[in-house]
């Protein structure tokens, strides 16, 4: 088909900019919004700590699982097609969590959440790389992670004042005003677009065995349940021995033969589990223990992401210049710092002495840290898979953060007993927190031993801007824009 190139100073090239952030800010304020309201989903619904495991992990599996395959389906189908019916999606479910009688329910249309969410989410950022001129894609770009880093910012913000305004159940419920907004100007303003050659056939057994590989064993993970644990070990060795064999591989076994490619996603691996169990557990920690309310536990969280929004572009450009080994190795560490700090928050800790310190120094190294990353995984590709490598590092980032919430309360010994006693969720708070400690500082070992500043790959001259860039990962917090992705066309590389 014949596809759109639109300007960005042009009224409809607007649209399109605006029509993905919203989508894409659905799913991001989804994740901020959510684990602010979890104190008070568990107390209204009567749930124990497993319950709002999964009430996180329902939502991130179903993402981490089909993100790859809602990005061949737009390819396929029709990136504007898959991302409004996503969307559709989307608020559907948003409707059901908004209603959900028991915890039950609502952790059934989290998980259908999370399926609108993989149809959407690749589909944001590829519309705009094929819609918008390639002169305008990197400030289209720019405009996308700027105005996300808003959402981002404002999603702890908005979490907590929904839920001491309106209770928890409003959280859902405003996602269907969005959705209505960004379907009424995906259908009006942007342009449909596919890939004019896509693989013949879908893989659909490799995404049968993530999907019961990754359920299986975030259940058995939860549930302390063995045989469901081996069930979902099996299923994820039958999807590498898949993916290895199928001529339309999801996950092309090409991609491993870089070291870079595996080393930043060992470093992904490593690092975003970690973030995965900060992230739950700290806004606990603080309504819990240390007693603050919803809204001002989602204040405390807000320096992290100012954080991201002042200093990533910065981190960005100081490894494309000189390579992204130093930041991914002191990034990591700095922010294992930031959590050696958090330790010390405990009932009626001050924020300004106890709490900030610590958020800060973490904020500060997740900014030195995600631009890099991103930079060395799409630089140890060619141009041409830029966009799969990045969709690859997105699933492995959404996987570590799904086993990570998982695994973590359970090995810390936060229990149904933890969620009354604070001086138990306390102690064990801190234990989960060493072992996040633990695993920042293993990402920025394998980043010190493994990072090298990759040779550029090839280009060619005047050849085409890749038409499917996949979302960067992240740990709802906002990173740069993925620019290294949207190469610009010319027959010198960019300096490294």
């Amino acid at each position: 088909m014949t596809e759109t190139v639109l300007r960005l100073s042009t009224r409809q090239g607007r649209w399109v900019v605006t029509a993905t952030v919203l989508g894409s800010s659905l799913a991001l304020l989804d994740g901020t919004v959510v684990n602010i309201a979890l104190p008070h989903i568990g107390e209204d619904l009567g749930s124990d700590v497993a319950g709002m495991q999964w009430v996180l992990s329902g939502y991130t599996l179903a993402l981490a699982s089909l993100i790859l395959l809602g990005g061949a389906l737009g390819d396929r189908w029709g990136r504007r097609r898959v991302f409004v019916w996503g969307t559709v999606w989307f608020a559907a479910a948003s409707l059901l969590c908004g209603i959900a009688p028991d915890i039950t329910m609502l952790v059934i249309a989290r998980i259908l959440q999370g399926v609108g969410a993989a149809m959407l989410t690749p589909g944001s950022l590829a519309l705009i790389s094929a819609s918008i001129h390639e002169d305008d894609r990197g400030a289209a770009i720019g405009l996308w992670s700027g105005l996300g880093g808003v959402a981002g910012a404002i999603g702890p913000l908005l979490g907590g004042w929904l839920v001491e305004v309106a209770g928890w159940r409003s959280v859902f419920l405003i996602n269907l005003p969005l959705a209505v907004v960004v379907v009424w100007a995906s259908m009006r303003h942007v342009p449909e677009s596919r890939d004019p050659h896509p693989p013949d056939h879908l893989d659909v057994l490799g995404s049968v065995c993530a999907v019961i590989g990754l359920g299986a064993l975030t259940y058995g993970l939860i549930e302390m349940n063995l045989i469901a644990g081996v069930v979902g070990t099996v299923a994820l060795i039958a999807f590498v021995v898949v993916e290895r064999r199928s001529p339309n591989a999801l996950v092309p076994p090409s991609l491993f033969a870089s070291r870079m490619f595996v080393a930043a996603n060992l470093v992904t691996l490593a690092v975003y589990a970690a973030l995965g169990g900060v992230f739950f557990l700290l806004v606990l920690q603080l309504q819990l223990v240390a007693g603050y309310s919803p809204i001002e536990a989602g204040v405390a969280t807000i320096p992290i992401t100012l954080a991201m929004l002042a200093f990533s572009s910065r981190a960005g450009s100081y490894a494309q210049t000189h390579g992204p080994r130093l930041p991914m190795t002191v990034g990591p560490a700095l922010a294992a710092v930031g959590l050696l700090l958090m330790t010390r928050i405990g009932p009626g800790a001050n924020y300004w002495t106890v709490v900030l310190p610590g958020v800060v120094v973490f904020g500060l190294g997740l900014s030195a840290m995600v631009a890099p990353l991103t930079a060395a995984v799409l630089g140890s590709v060619p141009v041409d898979q830029s966009g799969i490598a990045s969709g690859v590092n997105n699933a492995v980032a959404r996987t570590s953060q799904l086993l990570a919430v998982a695994a973590l309360p359970g090995i810390a010994g936060i229990d149904a007993e933890s969620m009354i006693d604070p001086t138990s969720f306390s102690h064990g708070f801190r234990i989960a927190m060493y072992i996040c400690i633990a695993l920042l500082l293993v990402g920025a070992t394998i980043a010190a031993a493994l990072i090298r500043a990759p040779a550029p790959p090839a280009r060619t001259p005047l050849g085409p801007v890749p038409d499917s860039v996949a979302c960067k990962p992240h740990c709802d917090v906002t990173g740069p824009a993925v620019q290294p992705a949207i190469a610009r066309s010319s027959p010198t590389p960019p300096k490294r």
